[in-house]
């Protein structure tokens, strides 16, 4: 992934749903990769997350600098809104041992 910001943008999106959704493997996962995406390929020490009535605000230490990302709270709750609109398409389905 090339752009820092679309990154954070997509792992945003994600632990949104994951958060929500404790026992959804596939967004848990999908978690974890964009973490991991951050860690290596953009060098991304540790990120602080908060959000108020409009924006989530995403906080992030790259190679020992800080820098605020911005995103719109109806931009990033999308993938959630939509999962609590059609529960029934998005499916949990469990691993299999």
């Amino acid at each position: 992934m090339k752009s820092l910001q679309d990154a954070i943008y997509n792992w945003l999106t994600i632990k949104i749903v994951s958060d929500a959704r404790p026992e959804d493997t596939a967004a848990q996962e999908t978690t974890q990769l964009f973490d991991q995406i951050l860690a290596e390929e953009h060098n991304v020490e540790s990120k602080e997350l908060k959000r108020d009535a409009l924006m989530y605000y995403v906080t992030v230490v790259q190679e020992g600098n800080s820098k605020e990302y911005r995103f719109p709270r109806d931009l990033i709750e999308v993938m959630i809104d939509q999962i609590r609109q059609e529960p029934d398409k998005y499916v949990n389905y469990p691993e299999e041992d």
